[in-house]
Formats: C-alpha cells, structure tokens, sequence
C-alpha cells in the first residue's frame, strides 16, 4: 500500500470482497454501448470488458471504463494478446485492471508485469491521459499509486500454460489467474467439454496450485448456474457467468416460449 492514505477504488473494493470469501459474479460485455455497463452495475460485482473477441474499440472502451466507475462497479478489461503496445494503450485509456490470454509461458508472463508498471518496477511508458485524470495529477504520485493498485491476470487456458503452471506463478507481480475452460478443452483435444473429468479435474489442479500460491483464481464461462456452482467447489473466487448478449437471447426465448406454450 502507498504511504500517504489514498481513497480506496473500485479495484480496491475488488480485492476487499475476494479476501472476504465472497464469491464475486460478473458478465463479460461485448456490446459497445456504455449503457449496457451502466444498466448491469449495480447487479454485479464486476464487469469483464472484452476486447478480445469483439470489435470493441478503444473509444467504446473509454465509455464503458466512465460508466462502470460511476456506477461503483470494478472493470477488467481483457486486452486481444500480450502485446506490449494494447496492455499500455488499455491502461492509459484508465483500465484499472487487465486481464491477459492465451498466455504460454513464465517469460511471457514476466513480459506483462513488466509492461504493466513503470520505471524501477517495470518498463511501461509514460504517456498516460485518462489515468492520470489529463494531467492534473502529480507526476510521482501518480506513478506510485498506478504501480501498487494496478489488478494483473494471467488467463491459463492452454496445455502449455497448465504444464508450464508452477512456473507462471512462480512469477511475481501479478494478482490473479484466470481460467479459460472452453480454449483449455480445445488444446487437449475435447473442444467444448468443459465438464470432461480430465478438463474438471486440470480446473480443480490451477485453482488448488493458485490459491496455495497466493494468488486469486477466476474463471469465464458461458451463463451456467451448474458450472459456477462447481467452479466455486474448486476454489474459484470469481466468476465471468455469461454476456451481455447472451442475457438477453436466454431471457427472450425463455420468456417467450413460455408465453407460447401457455396460450
């Protein structure tokens, strides 16, 4: 923590509730409308921000990042790679909290502590707008606060990633481990089967590993009540349940199907 007292954010609020043993639910958002933020934050105890498998720009991330702090509501953003150039451009944007996949290796883990902290701690650069509320803050206090508070997390989602797991967390500098089920079913060959006892039990193997290292342990799935349920039996802390998108088809067939089958 920062010598001089500083008011608590949103993803300091985040790690209070993981400590507490509350399990935290949140939706992945895919549309690019900030309202979609803002409606779903006072329901949930995150958001997940997904740049990667949508064309989310940089601009949509900006809104969505403004509604979900004045909706008091912790954003994590996954960025599409490792790639130095998006992690610094998301935290510059004012991401609080980065989320990044299909990592392969301690290196590359290594690689993205570094580019999420400036100078002595890392090699991020400096040129932030946002963060740094366009300049008004101090400088030096600014780089101090954005070192200690910034929210890492490292997605195993990959046969590599899990064989090369003791040394990913062996790695300091990040918070969190966040499982990817459907791309780990993928690359050991059972696409899809998330519930496969070999994929159950890889989820139950990160989860035990991750928490003994001190480390919280999420995960991101599709909305399935039975999955969360079970991931939390594991030991996972905090669960991305669904998206936005995804709500509204399930509510809309569910409703209307059951106002059909009624007439």
């Amino acid at each position: 923590m920062l010598n001089d007292p500083v008011p608590m954010n949103h993803i300091d609020r985040f790690r209070e509730r993981l400590d507490s043993g509350r399990l935290c639910l949140g939706p992945a958002i895919t549309l690019s409308d900030p309202a979609v933020t803002e409606a779903l934050a006072p329901s949930v105890d995150f958001v997940w921000i997904d740049l990667e498998h949508n064309p989310t720009s940089l601009e949509s991330l900006s809104a969505h990042l403004i509604a979900a702090r004045a909706g008091g509501t912790p954003a994590l953003v996954r960025v599409p790679s490792s790639d130095v150039a998006w992690i610094k451009r998301v935290l510059d944007t004012g991401a609080e909290a980065v989320i990044v996949p299909q990592i392969h290796s301690a290196e590359e883990v290594r690689k993205v502590v570094s580019a999420c902290r400036y100078p002595p701690q890392g090699t991020r650069g400096f040129g932030p707008r946002r963060a740094a509320d366009y300049g008004r803050r101090n400088a030096a206090e600014y780089v101090a606060e954005a070192n200690a508070r910034v929210f890492v997390a490292i997605q195993i989602e990959t046969a590599e990633a899990f064989r090369e797991l003791d040394a990913i967390l062996a790695v300091p500098g990040f918070d969190s481990i966040v499982i990817g089920p459907y791309d780990l079913s993928g690359s050991m060959g059972m696409l899809g089967q998330v519930h496969h006892p070999t994929v159950v039990g890889a989820v139950g193997t990160i989860a035990t590993k991750a928490r003994a290292a001190g480390r919280y342990v999420g995960i991101g799935m599709a909305p399935d009540e039975e999955h969360a349920l079970q991931a939390a039996r594991q030991g996972v802390q905090w669960v991305q349940c669904g998206c936005d998108f995804g709500y509204m088809i399930q509510f809309a067939d569910g409703l209307y199907g059951r106002i059909r089958e009624r007439l």
